[in-house]
Parts: C-alpha cells; sequence; structure tokens
C-alpha cells in the first residue's frame, strides 16, 4: 500500500510507502525536495501541508514548534503519510537529484588544519564516480549502523585532476566518529560512504549578488561552491563572511585570500567573536550573522548561502528577513547538527 504525494506548485507528484517518511520517498524516486539534516533537527525540509493526514516522528521544537504543526507545517524528513498528501514546497527541481549511491572510499590523506580540524582526502573506486552538486553532503557508514555527515568541500570539477573527496572534519570530545578519526584512524583505512544529499548548492540561475555566510567548518560547503563559482566564470559579486571564537578557527584563511586574488568580485570579511589578547586581532568582532547586518542594512536584492552552527544560522535566517527584508526564498542553509543536537527531540 501506498499514498500519492502532489507538490505545488510545481504539480510533480511521487509515492509514499507506509510509515515511509515523505523525504525518503521524494529521494527514493528523484524528486528534489528542500532538506538537510533528515533527522528533524534543522528544519530545512519544513513545508506547508494543503490537504491530506500526515504523522510526525520524533523531532526538535525548533525545527518545528507545535504552533507550526497546528497551522499545517510539516517537516518532510520525520513525516509519514497517513492518506494521500498535497504540500506546498518553493523547491522541487531535477537538478539535484543525482541518484543516492553507497561506495568505499579510502582515507588517502589527513591533513590537521588547526587544533581541532582534520582535513581528510577520500580516494574513490578508479572505475566510479560521485556525481554531486558543490554543496552538497555524504554520510559515513558506520559499522553499528549510524552515521555521520559531511560536506564535500571541493567542487565536483576538481575530481578531474585529483579523483577524491575533501572533508573537514570538527573534534567533537566524546564524538564516536571525530574521536576515532582524531585518535586512531590511519591514511588507506578504507571508509564506506552513501551520498549525495542535501538541497544547498548554487542556484545558478540568478543574478542577484551573493552573500556566503559560514561558521566553523560551515566552510566547508562554502569553499566547494567559491570553487564552483570560479570554475564557471560566475562573476555575481559575492562577499564572504566566516566567522570563529579565534583566529586559529578560520583553518583555510590563506586559502581565501588567496582566491580573492584570483576572483576580482570576492570579498571576505573575518569575524572573531572570542579573541584573546595574545591574539593580536585587530579585525572585525562579534557575531557573524550581525556583521552581515552591519555591513547591510537592506538585503532584499541579495541572495545569502549559510553553514555551520544551528544557532548561527536560524538566527540569520530570521534576522535577515526582519531586520534587513531578505526574501525568505533567496535563504539557502545547511545547519550542520551534531549527534547531541539530534539527541534533543520530542
Amino acid at each position: 500500500m501506498s499514498f500519492n504525494v502532489s507538490v505545488l506548485p510545481s504539480g510533480r507528484s511521487f509515492s509514499a510507502k507506509v510509515d515511509e517518511p515523505l523525504l525518503a520517498a521524494a529521494i527514493r524516486q528523484g524528486i528534489g525536495l528542500p532538506y538537510g539534516c533528515k533527522d528533524g533537527a534543522c528544519g530545512s525540509c519544513k513545508c506547508k501541508k494543503l490537504e491530506g493526514t500526515v504523522i510526525h516522528g520524533t523531532h526538535q521544537l525548533k525545527a518545528l514548534s507545535a504552533e507550526e504543526e497546528a497551522d499545517g507545517f510539516i517537516l518532510t524528513c520525520c513525516g509519514v503519510a497517513h492518506s494521500d498528501v498535497v504540500i506546498e514546497s518553493r523547491q522541487v527541481t531535477d537538478e539535484s537529484a543525482f541518484p543516492v549511491r553507497k561506495m568505499p572510499s579510502r582515507v588517502s590523506s589527513m591533513v590537521r588544519a588547526s587544533h581541532d580540524v582534520m582535513v581528510i582526502r577520500l580516494q574513490l573506486p578508479a572505475s566510479d564516480v560521485l556525481k554531486y552538486h558543490a554543496g552538497q553532503y555524504v554520510e559515513i557508514l558506520l559499522r553499528d549502523g549510524d552515521r555521520r555527515a559531511y560536506s564535500m568541500a571541493n567542487a565536483p570539477h576538481t575530481q578531474a585532476e585529483t579523483p577524491g573527496l575533501e572533508l573537514h572534519i570538527r573534534h567533537m570530545a566524546g564524538g564516536k566518529f571525530t574521536d576515532h578519526v582524531f585518535g586512531v584512524m590511519k591514511e588507506k583505512e578504507i571508509l564506506r560512504i552513501e551520498g549525495p544529499y542535501g538541497s544547498f548548492f548554487l542556484r545558478d540561475d540568478s543574478d542577484r549578488p551573493i552573500v556566503l555566510l559560514a561558521s566553523g567548518t560551515g566552510f566547508a560547503p562554502i569553499k566547494a561552491l567559491i570553487e564552483h563559482m570560479q570554475y564557471k566564470g560566475i562573476e555575481r559579486s559575492a562577499v564572504l563572511y566566516w566567522g570563529g571564537r579565534r583566529p586559529a578557527d578560520l583553518y583555510m584563511n590563506d586559502w581565501v585570500r588567496a582566491k580573492m586574488a584570483e576572483m576580482p568580485n570576492l570579498r571576505y570579511i573575518p569575524v572573531i567573536s572570542d579573541a584573546l589578547p595574545e591574539d593580536h586581532w585587530t579585525g572585525r568582532t562579534g557575531f557573524v550573522h550581525k556583521a552581515v547586518l552591519e555591513d547591510f542594512a537592506d538585503l532584499a536584492g541579495h541572495q545569502v548561502y549559510a553553514c555551520g552552527a544551528p544557532i548561527v544560522v536560524e538566527s540569520a535566517r530570521t534576522e535577515f528577513s526582519t531586520l534587513a527584508g531578505l526574501p525568505v526564498e533567496e535563504f539557502f542553509a545547511d545547519s550542520f547538527t551534531t549527534e547531541a543536537d539530534k539527541a534533543k527531540t520530542v
């Protein structure tokens, strides 16, 4: 038994099996609904239910409040159809619907970029190609069945020169996977990956100036976007705001400055929130999304791509719209939810 799910305004439809989350059904059938974490923690998949019955699994109230649910909003990642359903989604595209695949990968290099960030490269099978959009992510499949999501930090075209994926992994104390990475992982280790996932990628059909917003390792997918823009010759004005607690958290600062020299339309504003005297920091300070608002009183004509800690992404989403007039449909985000974040469900 299955139910029909219709999506407006596109008019596309797909079927959802009994007990199958709407998002999983959409991904299985190549329908590009918006989403991020897939675990009811980020709210990126939230959309309006127009008809039918949808029952939710566990999720965070910040992703979908009781008031929003009462108003007919749903999370497709944990919402299960109990009848035919009609939903309204602002984004249903074929562009993001590369097939999701599982494949082995080999750790080809490990470079500690800062005290708590490791840049690893994964070598893919020589006869295989993983197709993805800059900004998307893969999941690492752990032996016990758990998964960990990491964005590709290299744009797809870079695989032609150096086949493989670049991941930026931040050490989370007590983290099942990151303790392994920073403890006993060695080059040549085999990891199983699955992807690509996510609806975070550059909307090439727009000519709006771009604000790129990153906190911590949220820089990884932003790096891929910058590489993609350079490769495609995209000349839209773009400014990167990258925030960290201390200057060392901006672990590829030199890479960004080198790209600025190559891309005249790219500007860079590093922002530090907790600088100490010994840092000798003379740049911008405070919350990174506040720095954007200080520079842009009016974002009505812009697009924003935001990645990093959930509090940063959600603060930017709310304040850019309410205080600077950014259209909600021009805010694209990938919220880096941790396992601890995902555990705070209702």
